[in-house]
């Protein structure tokens, strides 16, 4: 048999995996840490790295080339098929994080970088080298491509990260088995059968905690929160997680908070009211960007005189929780199945930028904060001048625009780039118990007093006339700051540095 193709399936498979354990690296530091944008050029300067470091070490191999290539695999299987779980487990248990987590990227750099060159060298016999190196790197790069396109649209959304890391693990171990037949006539009699049993003890452990991936996931998100899990999903773009406890229920996104069904009307009746009041009478069509969970659609539907509410959310997994979550969908009150509601699953740049539409008489923007520069977009001049286009003359906009008092700087960019955009502002903030003080800017095309009056006939738990003036009345700590701040533009997302900067000090 001519084993020759079959060892350059090797190079695919391993091609493959090596990818894998590197976006799972920067995938679950972005979840975790925030700021995708550095965890992912990080850890892609840092695991390149390493491939060069493994590629210098293995000169110093001279003998035994096949034991030595099975003993890499398998090493690869166990560092890389643990990542996703230890990453996850050690997160919430110490505070050298970030140690490990260079630590085993490296790690996992350095033996993939060790693995090539190896089999290079074993396959150097057999082929003519132009026609080696050729089909090697040919396949090497066709293998970063299955991975990086298996990754977002299968791996993630149906296995999740610990599942995904796992799995491939048994897959570089079934390359270090597989191999002790392969290149059996290049391996001493008396290695063969410990290297077999090796193999099948390394794939059996990491079948084993496949099997248990479940539990495993359990057991490290019961460590990243404090109250008990009900519902935890990898969507598309996202990891969902509710819990619940004495106060109530809570979403996270990413790891990141959204709400609290204990004082989540306090911040949803700030961020709809104030606008709805400054939109001219009777307000017809409504906007919503992002607030996929339904609580401010919720509010909106309390006016009698709303006909159209058009809701923009990128991700169909946190609509479809928002009626399909008992929890969620008691909370907003089956806001979605309100005939006069139309829910899109879009991305609202692509959206606003492509869809012509009717203007609309208010629009509620409740994106999450900016801690990466896929948000980020969603709060720059661009986006703002896009959203301009899409409002009637009188029309009202509230953004949630993180806290003032935190992130002062983030607070003000908002502010700031809601005006370069035209925009006569408003800012506002007011105390939702989960998250301190929280801040929003309302927006209109012309100058505007701020609204003080709620309308009557609303059941509302908190905000009324008085809460409503003074809201718009900002203590001096929380005011604009006398440096200049940058407005956030998409070529240099200003926003995301000051909202990194300021958050940081906090963690």
């Amino acid at each position: 048999m001519n084993r020759t193709p079959l060892l350059f399936l090797n190079v695919f498979i391993i091609a493959t995996c090596g990818l894998i354990y590197e976006l799972l690296a920067g995938t679950l530091a972005s979840y975790v840490l925030g700021d995708s944008v550095t965890q992912f050029s990080v850890i892609i300067g840092l695991y390149l790295f390493a491939m060069g470091v493994g590629s210098w070490l293995s000169r110093f191999i001279e003998s035994n080339l096949a034991e030595r290539f099975i003993d890499v695999e398998l090493a690869v299987a166990v560092l890389g098929g643990i990542s996703a779980p230890l990453l996850f487990l050690s997160f919430a248990a110490v505070s050298y994080f970030s140690v490990i987590l260079y630590g085993v990227v490296f790690g996992i750099g350095t033996l993939v970088g060790l693995e090539i060159p190896l089999l290079m060298r074993i396959l150097k016999d057999e082929l003519d080298f132009k026609e080696l190196v050729a089909r090697v790197l040919a396949l090497d790069y066709v293998g970063a491509l299955a991975a990086s396109l298996l990754f977002p649209l299968f791996l993630v959304p149906t296995l999740g990260l610990i599942r995904t890391s796992l799995l491939f693990g048994i897959f570089n171990g079934a390359v270090g088995l597989w191999g002790t037949w392969l290149l059996e006539s290049l391996l001493k009699p008396n290695k063969i059968i410990f290297l077999r049993v090796k193999a099948v003890i390394v794939i059996a452990i990491l079948a084993a905690g496949l099997i248990k991936s479940e539990s495993l996931t359990n057991l490290a998100e019961s460590e990243l929160f404090q109250d008990a899990i009900v519902f935890a999903r990898s969507s598309k773009y996202q990891r969902i997680v509710v819990t619940r406890g004495r106060t109530g229920f809570a979403m996270f996104l990413n790891g990141n908070l959204q709400f609290n069904s204990f004082d989540e009307y306090r911040y949803h009746e700030a961020l709809v009211h104030p606008a709805m009041a400054a939109s001219g009478k009777n307000p017809e069509r409504i906007l919503v960007l992002g607030g996929g969970d339904g609580l401010a659609v919720r509010e909106i539907l309390k006016y009698k005189s709303v006909k159209k509410v058009t809701l923009i959310d990128l991700d169909p997994e946190i609509t479809s929780l928002a009626t399909k979550l008992p929890l969620l969908s008691e909370l907003n009150k089956n806001a979605f199945d309100d005939k006069r509601v139309e829910v899109v699953n879009a991305d609202a740049f692509v959206w606003l930028s492509e869809i012509k539409t009717e203007p609309f008489d208010a629009a509620i923007v409740d994106f999450p904060d900016p801690n990466n520069f896929a948000l980020g977009k969603l709060y720059s001049t661009r986006f703002y001048k896009m959203l301009w286009a899409k409002l009637k003359p009188d029309a009202a906009v509230a953004i949630q625009s993180t806290s003032p008092l935190y992130a002062r700087k983030s607070f003000w960019c908002i502010a700031t780039t809601l005006e370069a955009s035209g925009f006569s502002i408003r800012p506002y903030q007011t105390t939702v118990p989960s998250f301190g003080i929280w801040g929003y800017v309302l927006a209109k095309k012309t100058a505007f007093d701020p609204p003080t009056q709620v309308p009557e006939g609303l059941e509302l738990k908190f905000l009324d006339s008085g809460t409503m003036a003074s809201m718009f009345e900002l203590s001096a700590d929380i005011e604009r700051p006398e440096d200049e701040v940058e407005v956030n533009r998409l070529d240099n997302q200003a926003l995301v540095r000051y909202y990194e900067a300021e958050w940081r000090r906090f963690e």
